[in-house]
């Protein structure tokens, strides 16, 4: 594969991660209400996110609400906000940094620069994905503690929700995608002229002309 489809496809995966991170923050569906036991049939459904939490009624009427205050939030969840927002930033950095050094751009002329570009690119792009993947896990670990806590009640036990999917699915693509940009190596010509720069000097028992020295 050529150095133009490595930074495509790679541009394409992280650029996908990028925008699954996004509705991983978005939508408030990180926990939902678990089913279990003989509670097959419920009069409503709660779903928790970032942001806010929701209740869908069995009418199909859905009421959202706000958190009121940041501190009334689990650890897991305050932490999942920043970094979710964090990895946002850091990714939008990457991809912005790959589509700027891309060779399907104009935006630089000197290849060298350009290939070093995507590099940090990709690498800006692997970091977002750790980003994303952390909060993603640490949440999906609490609420699988919590499912097998005998102490809870039922109505306090959440399951994994659409959120945590797609958020590995994005940390997946960031992670992937950032490691096919950082194979951008730069092009071998600076390191020809090097070499032909210092194959003019004389070795032992070579001649030189005097041109050479006053260049």
């Amino acid at each position: 594969m050529g150095q133009l489809a490595r930074q495509v496809v790679g541009l394409v995966l992280s650029i996908v991660g990028f925008l699954g991170v996004i509705i991983v923050c978005a939508i408030p569906m990180w926990r939902v209400t678990s089913y279990i036991g003989a509670n097959i049939v419920t009069a409503q459904i709660i779903w928790d996110g970032l942001w806010m939490n929701c209740v869908m009624q069995s009418t199909g009427q859905m009421q959202c609400k706000i958190y009121d205050s940041l501190l009334v939030l689990p650890q897991d969840i305050q932490a999942a906000r920043a970094l979710i927002v964090i990895a946002i930033v850091v990714g939008a950095v990457g991809v912005g940094l790959a589509i700027m050094g891309g060779k399907c751009t104009s935006c630089m002329q000197d290849e060298s620069t350009m290939a070093k570009v995507v590099i940090l690119g990709g690498v800006f792009c692997i970091v977002a994905g750790v980003l994303c993947l952390i909060p993603v896990c640490w949440t999906a670990s609490n609420i699988v503690l919590d499912f097998n806590n005998p102490l809870l009640i039922t109505t306090q036990k959440r399951d994994i929700g659409a959120a945590l999917y797609i958020g590995w699915a994005s940390s997946g693509l960031l992670l992937l995608g950032g490691a096919i940009l950082c194979t951008s190596c730069p092009p071998k010509e600076d390191v020809y002229r090097y070499a032909a720069k210092y194959s003019q000097y004389s070795y032992p028992g070579t001649v030189v002309p005097m041109g050479q020295y006053y260049r």
